[in-house]
């Protein structure tokens, strides 16, 4: 395992992006091709926003960590509040079909679309190899995203 990379933010919205830039950094430098870095970028910012509207109904109500870790094969992503937990299992699946980027949609677009509630989590475990969450009794949730590496040369 390689080192592990932390930050902690305010749960503003403002701070999202800042989050997205240091995965996305380290997801770069872990050797994710730039679709994966994408993915990486799109499923960091929704879970953020999912933090502040959800875990925390609002912002400045706690801190957001985020911490990456690059391994041989894969790039592991783990984000921390201390909100209210959450039972992913009772969101219910997304009304659309899935949404994938496409030359005459942009990123900006997608996210949009991704507003409506529901999609997020669906749109992380399309996007990525593995999302687990897990949460402490008193209150807090912790989701942990893996971006499996492609083998190099392909």
């Amino acid at each position: 395992m390689g080192n592990k990379h932390i930050l902690t933010v305010p749960g503003r919205y403002d701070q999202i992006r800042k989050v997205v830039t240091f995965v996305a950094e380290g997801a770069g430098e872990a050797g994710l091709d730039e679709d994966a870095v994408f993915h990486v970028e799109l499923c960091c910012d929704e879970a953020c926003t999912n933090i502040i509207e959800h875990a925390y109904g609002g912002e400045n109500q706690g801190k957001i960590t985020v911490s990456y870790e690059a391994a041989a094969d894969s790039f592991t992503i783990t984000l921390q509040d201390n909100g209210h937990s959450f039972n992913p299992q009772a969101i219910p699946p997304p009304p659309l079909p899935p949404v994938q980027p496409t030359a005459d949609l942009t990123s900006e677009e997608i996210i949009k679309n991704l507003k409506i509630g529901g999609l997020g989590i669906h749109f992380m475990r399309k996007l990525m190899d593995e999302v687990h969450f897990s949460f402490e009794t008193n209150g807090g949730n912790t989701l942990v995203m893996v971006k499996k590496l492609s083998p190099r040369g392909k």
